[in-house]
């Protein structure tokens, strides 16, 4: 049994942040119906490139969207409204990520939905929250990463501001969602009584400078790129060069030095006092590397990560392609088969999280509309009355 089976979730989402959130949940056996548009082609991640199934879908539409169902309902119509409650009157939990002010408006709210379900939990991602100067702010993850402070942190000394290569803080806020939710149903299945959560990317983005942001809060230190990708303060923890590439060495452990010293046949550097602690190594940081360069310089990286392995903390530097053939990922489950009944079988990153005893469903994302009629029968619509709502526009 996968740990969710018992959860439904009704999803008003689109693009990344918050498909991904309910991604995690459709992974773990949740059912998570995805309401879409049907006057505007639905979620917008549909169209977004540039690489698409041979039958047109979009590939980073179903990178969000496995194990989902679609219902198209136009929410700005009454009639909608109506089938809205219906089914959230057979829910646990209403997820939306819509601009701050535009879930009030659509009557997405545990105000608005209370009445219908007392346990409903709504969990709202929104770019700048629901309340406050920025409500009706459109938002997105590069401009967080900016205004937040990543974009001083990632590059190199003297260079041009630099963002993640990756979508982080959708990825995070869509996360931080997925635990809103958990959260909100432990809490409603308790007391019988849901209530309203909210994130957004703008918290998420800030929470996460964490430490940063405690150094400067209590003592004025403003963190800066470090050469090299360094850590600020521990060493050697930095990109180091090898005789044909880049080596990832992270010796965030004293017992580490010694270690490193043994595989690179330098042992006097462990008695050298220069380098005997961390504090000692931040201040010769350059010379460590100097040093590194040189004695890694003998050998590739492939070779100094068969000596390290197990031993000393270290990483090839990949591209994406050598990521995802490395045999760690391919021999490993980390990779998902899925079956397109018109375009046959693709891959995916599989969920990250294993459930013991239970196969992790693989079941491509949904067409627009796909279990529409199927959900509305279950809601006890007959076949009529779901002929005339498509008729009217309303599904």
């Amino acid at each position: 049994m996968l740990p969710l089976e018992s959860l439904r979730v009704i999803a008003v989402e689109q693009y990344g942040a918050g498909p991904f959130g309910t991604l995690f949940m459709a992974d773990l056996g949740a059912e998570v119906i995805k309401i879409e548009n049907p006057h505007d082609g639905g979620d917008m991640a549909r169209s977004v490139g540039p690489d698409y199934l041979d039958n047109g879908e979009s590939l980073f539409f179903h990178a969000f969207n496995r194990n989902k169902k679609s219902v198209t309902l136009d929410l700005s119509k009454d009639t909608a409204q109506e089938i809205l409650h219906d089914l959230v009157a057979r829910s646990d939990v209403l997820c939306s990520n819509l601009r701050g002010d535009v879930p009030g408006k659509l009557g997405l709210t545990y105000e608005h939905l209370k009445e219908h379900n007392p346990a409903i939990v709504c969990a709202h991602l929104s770019a700048y929250g629901r309340t406050g100067a920025r409500a009706d702010w459109p938002g997105y993850d590069y401009l967080m990463q900016a205004e937040v402070g990543y974009l001083s942190l990632t590059g190199e000394p003297g260079g041009p501001p630099g963002r993640f290569g990756l979508s982080v803080v959708d990825f995070m806020t869509g996360l931080a969602l997925a635990y809103a939710v958990l959260a909100g149903v432990t809490a409603a299945r308790a007391s019988g009584i849901g209530q309203e959560l909210d994130v957004s990317l703008f918290d998420v983005a800030l929470s996460n400078t964490n430490y940063l942001a405690a150094w400067y809060l209590n003592t004025g230190r403003q963190q800066t790129r470090l050469p090299r990708s360094a850590h600020p303060s521990l060493v050697p923890c930095q990109l180091y060069k090898t005789k044909d590439d880049w080596i990832f060495l992270m010796c965030n452990k004293e017992k580490f030095w010694p270690l490193l010293c043994d595989v690179l046949g330098k042992t006097e550097w462990k008695r050298d006092s220069r380098f005997s602690t961390f504090k000692e190594r931040l201040v010769h940081r350059d010379l460590i590397t100097d040093l590194l360069d040189e004695a890694l310089s003998v050998g590739t990286s492939a070779e100094w990560l068969d000596r390290f392995a197990g031993t000393v903390p270290a990483a090839p530097v990949n591209s994406i392609d050598q990521a995802l053939e490395n045999p760690f990922v391919t021999e490993t489950g980390r990779l998902q088969t899925l079956e397109h009944p018109q375009h046959g079988a693709y891959r995916l990153i599989a969920n990250p999280i294993r459930t013991a005893g239970a196969e992790t469903p693989a079941v491509p994302a949904p067409v627009l509309g796909e279990h529409t009629d199927a959900i509305l029968a279950e809601l006890g619509y007959s076949p009529e009355r779901i002929v005339a709502l498509r008729a009217a526009g309303i599904v």
